[in-house]
């Protein structure tokens, strides 16, 4: 199972962007976390099988309806196997 480490970058603080990732995760099976950056960014830490998380790279890319995602930085990670479920951190 791989592991892939989103920024997602844009208006995509305080839109309801970690509910939105939350949301869609918790639908397609994905284990991890997102969380927001100081920066502006959102930070997600996504695993799963490469069909689930294609899908949900194509879903972060859209955002909820108040967000304006710009662009998603998308890099492959060893799978950590650490999490049991997907969870908003910070």
């Amino acid at each position: 199972m791989p592991a892939r480490h989103y920024l997602v970058r844009g208006r995509v603080q305080g839109v309801g962007y970690r509910y939105f990732a939350l949301d869609a995760a918790e639908r397609l099976g994905i284990k991890g976390y997102v969380r927001n950056l100081p920066t502006g960014d959102v930070e997600v830490h996504a695993e799963a099988d490469e069909a689930a998380l294609a899908a949900f790279k194509r879903v972060l890319e859209q955002g909820p309806r108040m967000a304006r995602v710009t662009e998603v930085v998308e890099n492959d990670l060893p799978l950590s196997g650490s999490y049991s479920s997907f969870v908003i951190r910070g």
